[in-house]
This record gives C-alpha cells, sequence and structure tokens, in this order.
C-alpha cells in the first residue's frame, strides 16, 4: 500500500523541522510526498524542492500545483486541485511526469481519469485531522463505490489513522494520504 506523505511546515515549527521529519519518513519507507507549501514564494519553494529532491533518494517527490518548481527541481510530478487545467496539457510538455488530482466526488474522479491523470487522492474519507472542514467525509463506503468506477490508482485521504488503514485498503485504496498521519 502506497504511503503519500503531504507537507505542513506551519504545523512542524518550520522548514528545518519538517526536513527533519521528512528524513524519519523517508527512512521509515514512505513512498511518495507531496510539498504542500501554498504559501512559500516561486523562489522559496524552489530552494526547499530542491533539498526535499536531494534527500529523497527513491522516494517520489511531487509539488503542489506547480509545474515550473517541479521541472527546476527535478521534482517526479505534480498534484492538481481538482478545478485545474486538465492532467494532460502538463504531461504534454513532460510525458514522464506523474500527474494527480485532488476530488471530492464521482465527477471529479471520472474526470480526472478521462484528462489524463495517473492518480486521484479521494476524500476526505473520515473527518480530516489537520483542519476544520466541517465534514464528516465520505465514508469507506462510498470510497470502495468511487475508486471501483475508474482505473487509475485512487488513494484514501482525510482522517487517515495508523489503525484505519487496513480498512482503506480493505476498500480498494491504492495508498493512503495524508498530514497528520506522518507529522504526528
Amino acid at each position: 500500500m502506497l504511503r503519500y506523505y503531504i507537507t505542513d511546515r506551519e504545523g512542524l515549527g518550520g522548514i528545518e523541522p519538517l526536513l527533519k521529519n521528512m528524513e524519519r519518513q523517508i527512512l521509515a519507507g514512505v513512498d511518495w510526498i507531496q510539498v504542500r507549501e501554498k504559501d512559500l514564494s516561486a523562489r522559496e519553494l524552489l530552494a526547499l524542492a530542491r533539498r526535499v529532491v536531494q534527500l529523497a533518494g527513491r522516494t517520489r517527490v511531487l509539488i503542489n500545483s506547480r509545474l515550473d518548481v517541479a521541472l527546476a527541481s527535478g521534482a517526479q510530478g505534480i498534484h492538481l486541485p481538482s478545478n485545474s487545467p486538465p492532467p494532460s496539457q502538463f504531461k504534454r510538455l513532460r510525458p514522464s511526469l506523474s500527474v494527480g488530482v485532488s476530488c471530492h466526488n464521482r465527477a471529479e474522479l471520472i474526470r480526472a481519469q478521462e484528462e489524463g491523470a495517473d492518480y486521484a487522492l479521494l476524500g476526505p474519507v473520515f473527518p480530516p485531522l489537520s483542519k476544520k472542514t466541517g465534514s464528516n467525509g465520505i465514508g469507506l463506503k462510498q470510497f470502495a463505490e468511487l475508486a471501483a468506477e475508474v482505473r487509475i490508482p485512487v488513494i484514501a485521504l482525510g482522517g487517515i489513522t495508523t489503525e484505519s488503514i487496513p480498512d482503506c485498503q480493505r476498500a480498494g485504496a491504492a495508498g493512503v494520504a495524508g498530514i497528520s498521519l506522518f507529522q504526528a
């Protein structure tokens, strides 16, 4: 089962603690790291992304929404919000780039597959642990139904704990993603 770490430097107290935590997670076998530091300037994000790529070894590095930073840093992919341009547009520029999309419902999931996404994050499955959204999540039953409708890997996101990982796997998740799961 794929382990997908989404970063939040503020939750750890800054860039240096984030990098130390990443190093621990990489040693523990995390598969993908999504650098999701939306508030950094392009220069700051590029500097961080280069350090993450250097640290990552075989762990795949994805940059949140920034193709320019992904290409300049040597990251293996980008992750897009559901309302982004089609993934195929990004893959046309760099065919080897992994492109994933955040999805919250059936329509977004189907569209992500049809538009060329390599994978989708689907959720929240459970109430998120890292932020207040007011959402109870879609639940494992709906996650399983939606994941079965597409051919691309669907990764469970939102409120995932070490205890719920086996349930997510039984529901058809190709992996689990989160902030709190990897930063707690």
